[in-house]
């Protein structure tokens, strides 16, 4: 995971546009990171409520935004 580890200590550079680039990066990191781990808890038999227990949100918003995919 080097590329999260560079990215998580651009988050911290004096220079606010990096910083920003950073955190942009990250947060299109984590959701295709959220996508696979969803995928692979539907494709082992998961419902969309215990996932949705695992992320802290409810059923009805991981239905909706994976629910289709």
């Amino acid at each position: 995971m080097t590329e999260a580890t560079d990215l998580a200590e651009r988050t911290g550079d004096r220079d606010p546009r990096i910083g920003l680039r950073a955190v942009s990066a990250l947060r299109r990191l984590l959701e295709q990171l959220e996508a696979v781990q969803v995928r692979s808890a539907r494709n082992q038999g998961w419902s969309w409520q215990e996932i949705a227990a695992e992320l802290g949100v409810s059923r009805q918003a991981v239905h909706k935004k994976y629910g289709r995919q």
